[in-house]
């Protein structure tokens, strides 16, 4: 409360001795007792309420805590009493209810304790107050988590011989799969369901007697059925791209593969470097594209001109006449005011862009490759190239920290992989990447930074863009010098994300430092990204002046995202809706990874990946304050439906039911830990 003067609270009354406007003593002291009186009153109304105020806050900390979302206070809970709502209440994926005393096995077995929550960050002043018992620095990932690979949940496996139309097997009697269908049939997993979502989509499951759907394709004598108006509606379409084939994998393990271009811009850095001052007036320079020029003598000028050329200046265009494509030659995309679904990790898989392309993403980005990878014809590298119908504009992202490797890969894509813009990640803050020098480690090498994309718009016909941070440290930001520089080197496009390595994900992105970067880039499109998990965010982002937004763990987190934005609306999505989300995803799964069990167990692993996420996302309708902000941690809490409280859980055993419920029970011997925790809340 505000001090009280009480010199100046005195009233000027006109004095009963005097009839003058000045106090006498007598009158003094009267009024000084009213006026203590009025103060006195007024205290105990103050005090009175800065105790109710005391007490509704201490009734409002029972509920809420720091870093939480606000929710209306009739959907909060505790823990205790949500997760035995959620247990109570679960009938299984067949709709029958279970109990802990009828609960198998294998269930018990996969409800693997999540991990600890991840602890508030100390700012560094508080640090050495507070102290490390263990002296270890908390990570974002489950690093010690186990691995099933998808082979082991199937005991006995069917030859492909025998699922591709009782070909012959190569392998004879040294094969080590079934060649007897009846056996197989009678010691294969249940099936899932009744229809395959291959065989109703296409007219024909390539997986065969091995489908978890198999009934619905399959005669009494295990010979599988076609749909032949399907197949042929489906006659030479092409859903999925950039597959590697075996004759360019083997030519790569073999390192047969020439790279001309390559070659040639590597040989002229390799000039530039041991360049020295020639004979007589000769200077050797290079120009902006990494190209040898030399300035010759006079007479070497003369006699270049009564020496006669090997080829024909004139006539019809020769292979020794092509010359390089120019900048603004080269394979246009319009960037402007576009969404762009941000290259992630592990979530950021084919079905998943699948959802985002449908909700209205513009732009798709496969999932960061590792150059090194490449060039080896790594099967599980290149499945990260794959690109499916539905992108229209489509872009790969390549990590790496030399120009010869970075150079020769985006040669590589360019001759054998149909892609919109190459992308590079100089903004990866993992440990493995940045002390190779590849990722953020690339921001502080700018002469390497430098070789890399001029090779690699060497080598390229499409637009070649980077993905940057900040900076390294937190309080040191360089990108604003970088971005100037990466005009010169011709690059098409900046996405700049509002952190550092440092921060990782922590506190929120800088978005005043992203304006004026923005300003600095122009006329090269920039694109923000940073803390954008509503219409509102991406309204205040793009006031900013920034070109597009990046959107990366708002997908994860609500993939509607984009339709939101577009719409200018919060969507207030049911869990029903939601669950036919999660199902398409499911369909997409198989459809990308297979309908065998290695591929539903493959689909499943994602699907508990992404669901990591998207179980932080609260409904609108229960939120007290709209938007949720994508750094406050979601309380618990009771949804307005089972379906929906289930989704709310932050619990593994309770992602796998959700899963369950979709591609049915899981194997024996299936655990899941997800590979990130929560690292970003206040």
């Amino acid at each position: 409360m505000s001090e009280i003067n009480l010199k100046e609270a005195e009233p000027m009354f006109v004095c009963q001795h005097t009839r003058t406007s000045s106090n006498c003593c007598t009158c003094l002291s009267s009024c000084r007792g009213i006026v203590a009186a009025l103060v006195r009153r007024d205290l105990e109304k103050a005090c009175g309420m800065e105790n109710a105020m005391e007490e509704t806050v201490e009734k409002k900390t029972d509920v809420i805590v720091k870093g939480d979302a606000a929710l209306k206070t009739q959907f909060l809970t505790t823990k205790d009493k949500f997760h035995e709502f959620v247990d109570s209440g679960w009938k299984g994926p067949k709709g029958h209810k279970t109990s802990d005393n009828d609960k198998p096995e294998e269930e018990k077995e996969t409800s693997v304790e999540e991990p600890e929550t991840k602890k508030f960050k100390v700012d560094p002043e508080e640090r050495n107050k507070v102290g490390k018992p263990d002296g270890k620095r908390i990570r974002g990932q489950n690093k010690s988590r186990p691995h099933t690979k998808p082979n082991a949940f199937e005991e006995k496996r069917l030859c492909p011989s025998v699922i591709q139309d009782n070909k012959e097997c190569t392998y004879g009697d040294k094969c080590i799969f079934l060649h007897d269908a009846a056996e197989y049939m009678a010691s294969k997993l249940a099936d899932i369901g009744e229809s395959c979502y291959l065989y109703d989509t296409f007219g024909k499951c390539g997986y065969g007697l091995s489908c978890r759907y198999a009934k619905a394709h399959t005669t009494p004598d295990f010979k599988t059925m076609e749909n032949a108006e399907l197949i042929k509606a489906n006659d030479g379409r092409e859903t999925v791209k950039n597959s590697i084939k075996k004759e360019l994998q083997n030519q790569l393990r073999k390192r047969s593969v020439a790279f001309k271009k390559s070659e040639e811009y590597l040989k002229t850095l390799a000039n530039n470097k041991e360049k020295t001052q020639r004979l007589g007036n000769a200077v050797v320079s290079a120009d902006p594209t990494g190209e040898e020029q030399r300035v010759s003598t006079e007479a070497e000028t003369q006699a270049r001109q009564d020496k006669q050329p090997p080829v024909k200046t004139i006539g019809p265009l020769t292979d020794e006449d092509v010359i390089k494509l120019r900048q603004c030659e080269k394979k246009q995309v319009d960037f402007q005011d576009k969404l762009y679904l941000a290259p992630l990790t592990t979530c950021g898989n084919l079905p998943f862009r699948r959802l985002c392309k449908r909700f209205g993403a513009d732009i798709t980005c496969g999932e960061m490759a590792m150059c090194t990878n490449l060039l080896q014809g790594q099967q599980s590298e290149w499945a990260l190239l794959k690109r499916h119908e539905s992108e229209d504009v489509f872009g790969v992202q390549v990590e790496g920290c030399f120009p010869d490797t970075m150079t020769r890969c985006a040669e590589l894509i360019n001759n054998n992989a149909d892609v919109d813009f190459v992308d590079i990640n100089s903004g990866c803050p993992i440990d493995l990447v940045y002390k190779k020098g590849g990722g953020c480690g690339l921001m502080t090498r700018n002469r390497k930074f430098e070789q890399i994309i001029k090779g690699m718009n060497h080598v390229l016909d499409v637009p070649l863009t980077v993905k940057i941070r900040t900076g390294v440290q937190e309080k040191c930001n360089i990108a604003h010098k970088l971005i100037p520089e990466m005009k010169k080197w011709d690059v098409s496009m900046i996405t700049l994300h509002g952190r550092s390595r440092e921060q990782r994900y922590t506190k929120l992105a800088d978005w005043d430092y992203i304006t004026t970067c923005s300003k600095l880039a122009s006329p090269v499109p920039l694109f923000g990204n940073g803390d954008i998990l509503s219409y509102e965010d991406a309204m205040k982002a793009k006031e900013t002046g920034v070109s597009g937004i990046m959107i990366a763990r708002g997908a994860l987190i609500k993939p509607w995202i984009f339709t939101e934005i577009k719409e200018s609306r919060h969507w207030d999505i049911s869990s029903n809706e939601r669950m036919d989300v999660l199902r398409d995803f499911s369909n997409f799964g198989l459809e990308h990874w297979g309908s065998d069990t290695r591929g539903v167990e493959k689909t499943r692993t994602f699907m508990l990946e992404w669901l990591s996420f998207m179980c932080r996302y609260i409904p609108v309708g229960l939120l007290e304050r709209v938007p949720q902000k994508i750094n406050e941690r979601p309380p618990f809490y009771m949804g307005r439906n089972y379906l929906e409280s289930l989704m709310a859980s932050q619990h593994a055993g309770d992602w796998i039911r959700i899963s369950e419920m979709l591609l049915g029970p899981v194997p024996k011997n299936f655990i899941f830990l997800p590979k990130h925790k929560a690292n970003a809340y206040k």
